[in-house]
């Protein structure tokens, strides 16, 4: 019984949500919400790529899946298809703090006030994926690839940044069928 009474409070919250974004005429998000009308927990958005980075011109799409727990606990976010970024892991799962659940982090890392509470929001989700694009924590990367690229011994990003804007622009250009 209370697993249920959890997801009604969780598709009202994502409800108000919706209507919250699809009613904003500025919104940089204009292509998100549930995937289906029958399953508020799994929603779809689409993201531009931030300007003036390797990710400009590009639309990357991903989804969210929300607990019926939510907003008590984070969603997932993962890229479909996955993009090449020290902050994404290689099956397209999103690794930033905001999304990481409350409570303090074992590894020392994170304060807990950048993790996740229930005062945060899909928006505020999704600003923080585009930061997190314009701007990777390779300090605490999830995709090693993209920070250490075999067969360079550097972190991509931040000792041949040339080379790691050039997988990101092959990437969108891939994307866009160029």
């Amino acid at each position: 019984m209370a697993g249920a009474r959890n997801a009604s409070a969780a598709v009202r919250r994502l409800t108000i949500e919706y209507k919250q974004l699809t009613n904003d005429p500025n919104t940089l998000f204009p292509a998100v919400g549930p995937i289906s009308e029958d399953n508020y927990l799994e929603w779809e958005a689409l993201l531009p790529g931030p300007d003036d980075t390797p990710f400009e011109g590009g639309v990357f799409s991903a989804r969210l899946s929300f607990p019926p727990t939510y907003p008590l606990e984070p969603p997932t976010m993962r890229f479909d298809p996955p993009i090449f970024h020290p902050n994404v892991y290689p099956d397209g799962l999103v690794c930033i703090s905001i999304l990481h659940a409350a409570g303090d982090d074992p590894n020392m890392y994170e304060s807990s006030a950048e993790r996740w509470s229930p005062v945060q929001s899909i928006e505020k989700i999704l600003l923080s994926v585009l930061s997190m694009l314009a701007e990777p924590n390779v300090e605490s990367g999830a995709n090693i690839d993209a920070c250490v690229r075999p067969p360079l011994t550097q972190k991509l990003f931040r000792d041949n940044h040339a080379a790691y804007e050039k997988v990101i622009r092959d990437q969108v250009q891939q994307q866009l069928g160029l």
